[in-house]
């Protein structure tokens, strides 16, 4: 990780060395925090933050099912991001946004501990360093929404991808793919899945996965420009027999899929047409060069 000047920590900007907390912090042992990711990009009018209120409205929600009231409302912490941009002076990067309950007592319930949120921005390339990706289904499924609030975006919900990591560690493959509790597919470790077939767009219903902001993003995108796309329920024949497939999600953007589980998606190693107009167009829209979705972006001046 490459470091930058300054942290802002409970609205105060530290230097990155000294944004410390305590080894019995709540957060660190039981894994009740929220955060988000959030990438800024250099355009012509300067950085700007893509879907900064849509991230920063999910990390109050995610906070609030943890029973963390904020002491920041929506526009401060919006403009704590902006200012994070500024105070490091990247043209470029990545934003992390974390709300954690600190140090006080240390039970399973966190009442009786501050409620602390952080947010640091740094340089960050593509997350996924691959033309197309090699995906593998692991053995661990997505965690059950009877289990949890799945549409929350909650550190410990991402054990599970920490898991599948360790499994893809030394084999050829790029990244995990979840099934979900009813074995259709679910996401990636930390991505959101599409197929295409036919030129229809086709990706997994909500209630069972992350209600991922680049998702709405894409389908927003995609049927703009005329596409049809389904949210629906996917086995994983169905995506094996896909034309096309593809990750989605802040880090990622938009990462084209060349096999999963060794079967090879459309044609090897060639991006289809889809797949190509989808990711070439998201990456205007993200850099400012797309007028009809302006709307998504937060200009640092």
């Amino acid at each position: 990780m490459q470091t930058t000047e300054t942290i802002w920590h409970n609205g105060v900007l530290k230097p990155w060395e000294e944004s410390t907390t305590h080894v019995l912090t709540h957060t660190l042992h039981y894994g009740g925090g929220a955060f988000e990711g959030v990438r800024f990009y250099k355009t012509d009018k300067g950085p700007a933050i893509f879907q900064l209120k849509k991230h920063t409205e999910r990390l109050i929600y995610s906070s609030e099912v943890l029973g963390m009231e904020l002491d920041y409302n929506l526009q401060e912490l919006m403009d704590a991001q902006v200012s994070m941009v500024k105070a490091n002076g990247l043209q470029a990067g990545y934003i992390r946004p974390l709300s954690f309950y600190g140090y006080k007592e240390l039970g399973v319930s966190a009442k009786g501990n501050p409620i602390e949120i952080i947010i640091a921005n740094w340089p960050w390339g593509k997350y996924l360093p691959h033309d197309m990706v090699d995906i593998k289904v692991s053995k661990y499924k997505r965690i059950s929404p009877d289990t949890t609030v799945i549409d929350a975006k909650i550190c410990g919900h991402y054990i599970g991808g920490i898991l599948s990591a360790i499994e893809m560690e030394d084999t050829k493959y790029h990244e995990a793919l979840f099934l979900d509790y009813d074995s259709n597919i679910a996401e990636g470790a930390g991505e959101n899945f599409f197929i295409v077939k036919d030129k229809i767009i086709y990706t997994p219903s909500l209630g069972h996965i992350l209600p991922g902001i680049t998702r709405a993003t894409i389908i927003e995108i995609a049927e703009h420009y005329g596409y049809k796309v389904v949210e629906q329920k996917i086995t994983l024949e169905l995506a094996q027999a896909a034309d096309e497939a593809f990750f989605t999600g802040t880090a990622v953007e938009v990462t084209p899929i060349s096999s999963i589980d060794d079967v090879t998606i459309g044609t090897a190693n060639v991006v289809g047409e889809v797949t190509a107009f989808i990711k070439q167009t998201y990456d205007d829209v993200v850099h400012g060069r797309n007028e009809h979705f302006l709307k998504y972006l937060t200009f640092v001046g």
